[in-house]
């Protein structure tokens, strides 16, 4: 099988995150996409989080039935930073037989070799980067082939569909409408327990 790794804070998990998951499915043809959302981001450091429970069960909800589209806890169980090498590390594991994909935004990839031990994620996963930002793709193939000494790297060609996060919660937090950037029962789910206010 193609397995897909999705990671990220999902704080919540809105349209764009799931864009990204669905784009990734059709282009680079898996078969399953895990959702991992992370316990501590190596690369954010605001720290207006919710909980791990109520990400992993706003991710559930997102995902709904679709049988291609599971929900991982592994990052949220582990109390260290959450590298992407201790991910594939686990998957790589648990799938031993599978062909690996690390689904990323291209803002990612921009700085990919930053990420601590980024040659050992080359080594272990295909990188397959969607786009998150208009206009890209020369920029992102350049990069592509620089890294490309490392391992294989794949670009998506879909457009982006661009949402932040951090623009939702402020909304949320104003009692502002946000039902068009998330799924209707995330949106349940945040009112029912007074998320980000």
């Amino acid at each position: 099988m193609k397995i897909g790794i999705y990671g990220g804070s999902f704080n919540p998990v809105h349209n764009g995150h799931m864009h990204l998951a669905e784009t990734a499915l059709k282009e680079f043809e898996l078969d399953m996409i895990f959702f991992v959302p992370c316990r501590i981001s190596p690369h954010r450091f605001d720290g207006d989080y919710v909980s791990g429970k109520d990400r992993l069960e706003m991710l559930r909800l997102a995902c709904g039935d679709n049988p291609k589209f599971q929900v991982s806890g592994y990052e949220l169980e582990n109390e260290r930073t959450s590298y992407s090498i201790y991910t594939v590390e686990y998957f790589k594991k648990k799938f031993p037989d599978d062909e690996l994909y690390l689904l990323v935004g291209s803002d990612m990839l921009l700085y990919f070799e930053k990420w601590y031990r980024f040659e050992d994620i080359l080594k272990n996963v295909t990188l397959a980067v969607v786009s998150r930002t208009d206009g890209d793709r020369d920029i992102l193939l350049e990069k592509a082939e620089k890294l490309g000494e490392y391992g294989r790297i794949t670009i998506g060609k879909s457009a982006p569909l661009m949402v932040s996060s951090t623009e939702i919660r402020k909304k949320i937090a104003k009692n502002e409408n946000c039902s068009c950037y998330l799924d209707k029962n995330v949106v349940q789910y945040i009112r029912m327990g007074n998320l980000y206010r």
